[in-house]
C-alpha cells in the first residue's frame, strides 16, 4: 500500500537521516555496542544535520518546524539502524524539548535550547521511580522549598540517557497533601551538587543505550530552574505523553518492517532441503501474515502521526498506537528469530539483537497494560 502522508520534503528529510545512518552511525554499531552509549560526536553530528531541533523554533538554534511528520520520518530511519539509537535521539529531540518550548520562561529558552538544538545539552526525562513504576501520580522523589530554591531528595531508574544526561527533567512532589496536583518539574543540570548520574543498567538488549539511576540528594535546585507553574507537573507530563507515545509507535513499526526485510531476503538465500526456506508453505504463508500485520499496523501509526501534526490526536488514540505497535513489533521479530534458526539466536545477527531490543517497548512509555487501561476508562468502564 502507497503512504500518503509524506510529501517531498519530508522524503529529503527521510533522505538526510538516511545518509547519516549509512556515513556515521554504521560504522561504528560495535563501538557503540561495547560502549554501551553513544559517543559524544555522534551526538554533536547529529545536532549538525538538525536532527535535535526540529521542534525548536529558530531562535533558539532549531528548525522551527511545525510538521510532527518530519520528526517521524527521522524516527523511522534511526529505527531502522537500531531501536537504541532511535530511543536516545527521541527522547532528547521529540519528548524533551516541547517541555521547555511550552512552558519554558525566555531565559530558560535562550539558556537551555540552543545547546540541546546542536547536540551538545544532552537531555533526559526522569520520571519513573524504583517503587513507582508507571504510576506517576505516586511520586515519592520530593522538592522542599528553601528560599529562592527547592531542596531535591529522591530517585529515578530506567532513565534513558540518565548516564551522560547534561540537563534533567526531574518530576518531584511538592505538596504531599495535593495527590496529582502537588507535582511541579525542575530542570536538573549536570554538575549540581548532590546529583549523581548512577550507573548504566546491565540490560537485557538496548546495549547502545545508556539507561541510568539517577540521585538527587540535598539537591539545591534554584526556582529559575523551575519547569512551569508550581503544581503542574502531573498535568504537564500528561499532555506531552501522547507524542512520546506516538514517537515510540512510530520507531516499534520502522525497526519490525526493517527486520522483516532482512528476513525475507534471508528465506530467499538461506536452503533447506534443495530449495529456499521461504518457498516451503508454512514459511511462505507466515511471511504474508507478517508483511499484512506490519502493513496494517503501519497504516493506523500513519493516522495518528497525521493527527499528531495536525493536534488532533488524541491520549487515547495515541495509547491505541503505542501498545498495538509494540506487540505487532514483538510478534513479527520472534517469528524473524525463529525464520533465522540457529542464526537467529547469534548476537552478531540484527534480528537477534533487535528481539532483544523490542521486548521493552511493551513496558515503557506506560505499560501496554496501563494503555489498555485508558482505553477501557474512555469506552466507560
Amino acid at each position: 500500500m502507497p503512504r500518503n502522508i509524506y510529501d517531498e520534503d519530508h522524503e529529503a528529510m527521510r533522505a538526510s537521516a538516511r545518509e547519516f545512518v549509512t556515513r556515521t552511525l554504521a560504522p561504528r554499531a560495535d563501538e557503540m555496542i561495547a560502549a554501551k552509549s553513544i559517543p559524544r560526536d555522534i551526538w554533536l553530528e547529529a545536532g549538525k544535520q538538525g536532527f535535535f531541533g526540529l521542534d525548536i523554533p529558530e531562535e533558539f538554534g532549531g528548525a522551527g518546524v511545525d510538521d510532527y511528520r518530519f520528526n517521524a520520518v527521522v524516527a523511522e530511519e534511526m529505527s531502522r539502524f537500531n531501536a537504541a539509537t532511535s530511543s536516545c535521539f527521541g527522547i532528547h529531540s521529540d519528548v524533551c524539548p516541547p517541555y521547555i518550548v511550552d512552558l519554558g520562561t525566555e531565559e530558560q529558552k535562550q539558556r537551555w535550547l540552543p545547546g540541546m538544538a546542536s547536540g551538545e545539552l544532552i537531555c533526559a526525562i526522569a520520571m519513573t521511580e524504583p517503587s513507582g513504576g508507571s504510576d506517576l501520580a505516586a511520586l515519592k522523589t520530593t522538592a522542599v522549598r528553601d528560599g529562592d530554591a527547592w531542596i531535591l531528595n529522591g530517585s529515578k531508574t530506567f532513565i534513558t540517557n540518565g548516564y551522560r544526561a547534561d540537563l534533567v527533567i526531574v518530576a518531584a512532589r511538592t505538596d504531599p497533601s495535593k495527590g496529582a496536583k502537588g507535582i511541579t518539574l525542575l530542570m536538573v543540570e549536570r554538575g549540581m551538587e548532590g546529583f549523581v548520574n548512577g550507573r548504566k543498567l546491565d540490560k537485557v538488549g538496548m546495549d547502545e543505550s545508556d539507561t541510568a539511576e539517577l540521585f538527587f540528594e540535598n539537591v539545591r535546585v534554584p526556582d529559575e530552574n523551575r519547569l512551569g507553574p508550581e503544581g503542574m507537573g502531573f498535568i504537564s507530563m500528561m499532555q506531552r505523553l501522547p507524542q512520546e507515545r506516538v514517537g515510540a509507535a512510530v520507531s516499534n513499526v520502522a525497526h519490525a518492517k526493517a527486520i522483516l526485510e532482512e528476513t525475507i531476503q534471508y528465506a530467499k538465500d538461506r536452503k533447506a532441503f534443495g530449495q529456499p526456506i521461504g518457498a516451503f508453505q508454512h514459511n511462505k504463508f507466515l511471511m504474508a501474515e507478517l508483511v499484512t500485520k506490519i502493513e496494517v499496523a503501519e497504516a493506523y501509526v500513519d493516522d495518528c502521526v497525521a493527527a499528531h501534526a495536525e493536534g488532533k490526536l488524541s491520549a487515547v488514540d495515541a495509547a491505541k498506537a503505542k501498545w498495538w505497535s509494540s506487540q505487532v513489533q514483538n510478534d513479527v521479530l520472534d517469528h524473524c528469530v525463529q525464520l533465522h534458526g540457529g542464526y537467529g539466536f547469534m548476537n552478531e545477527y540484527r534480528v537477534a539483537r533487535a528481539w532483544r531490543d523490542a521486548r521493552v517497548t511493551k513496558i515503557w512509555a506506560g505499560s501496554n497494560e496501563i494503555m489498555k487501561e485508558l482505553i477501557g476508562r474512555d469506552l466507560g468502564f
